[in-house]
């Protein structure tokens, strides 16, 4: 009987041994994220989300708002607003949403006209984008009667006042549905426009653009200008990060990571933050003619 224990505990002690590092590693999986609405050549919403790429889409961008300005979104080549044109991309959102893919409503971009003038002006602002793209009600729904998941801020001008448009969107989720608040901050520590709105720790998600900005975007020349930079990222109280680049060498000046590298050396590193989240590519448009998110999906 002794000797039955024995080889029964030696087995069982053998098994335990072989599972033991499947029960400490750390799949720490991400996803990707896109912006679409840029391109007339980037295909539909709906085809952008049935590719089964990406877990987050954002529409980029609501160009004009703030400071007395009447708010407009520009969907380049998709759709003209002016005519109420846009509002068939409800299907799109909703198609998205039913296969488990958040859509967001990006406001800013490199161009435009927009700018927040007070608190008071970002209150305003506020309500509009709840009225219009969120769970309030308008008669002039931009995109129709489609409820996105949240706002991205892609502010690249404009003053400190986004502080309280995060907190007044962030207020809405006490409605019921959450809104969902993501933020693209230029990869320099801090962000010169969204500092004081990511202060409030109220972002789901951080998706920082590490290109356009030698200094902290990746090279294999010189990785640790990138790794202080995510290191100093990943410092403030925010959901998840995200690894921004540019879906191929045309979509920015600088900053694009060949798949491989990515892979190797990249990687490795962002994901040993507990915080990680994967990867922002801009733009959908880009990622067609590149195939790059084809190429790092079993990575990410």
């Amino acid at each position: 009987m002794a000797a039955l224990f024995t080889k029964f505990f030696s087995q069982a002690f053998t098994i335990f041994l072989m599972i033991l590092p499947a029960l400490f590693s750390k799949t720490n999986a991400g996803v990707i994220v896109v912006y679409w609405g840029q391109n007339a050549g980037e295909g539909s919403l709906t085809n952008t989300c049935n590719t089964g790429k990406y877990r987050v889409v954002n529409i980029g961008f609501l160009s004009k708002f703030g400071n007395g300005r009447r708010p407009q979104i520009n969907l380049s080549g998709h759709c003209n607003p002016a005519s109420n044109g846009c509002q068939g991309v409800r299907a799109g959102i909703k198609n998205c949403q039913r296969k488990g893919i958040k859509v967001l409503l990006s406001i800013g971009g490199g161009a435009g006209n927009y700018g927040l003038s007070s608190d008071a002006d970002a209150n305003s602002v506020a309500v509009y984008l709840w009225n219009n793209f969120l769970g309030g009600q308008s008669n002039s729904r931009p995109l129709g009667s489609a409820v996105l998941d949240g706002i991205d801020f892609n502010i690249e001008k404009g003053g400190p006042h986004y502080a309280a448009l995060a907190r007044r969107l962030s207020d809405y989720s006490k409605r019921g549905k959450k809104v969902y608040l993501s933020a693209a901050p230029q990869c320099p520590f801090p962000d010169q426009y969204l500092n004081g709105a990511l202060s409030t720790g109220l972002f789901d998600y951080v998706w920082v653009q590490f290109y356009n900005h030698p200094q902290c975007q990746f090279t294999t020349s010189n990785p640790n200008a990138f790794r202080d930079s995510w290191n100093k990222w990943t410092s403030i109280k925010a959901g998840q990060f995200f690894v921004g680049l540019p879906a191929s060498r045309q979509a920015a000046d600088s900053g694009f990571v060949n798949p491989n590298d990515l892979k190797n050396q990249v990687f490795p590193f962002v994901k040993g933050s507990p915080k990680y989240g994967g990867v922002m590519l801009y733009d959908k448009f880009n990622d067609d003619k590149s195939g790059y998110s084809s190429q790092i999906r079993g990575s990410v």
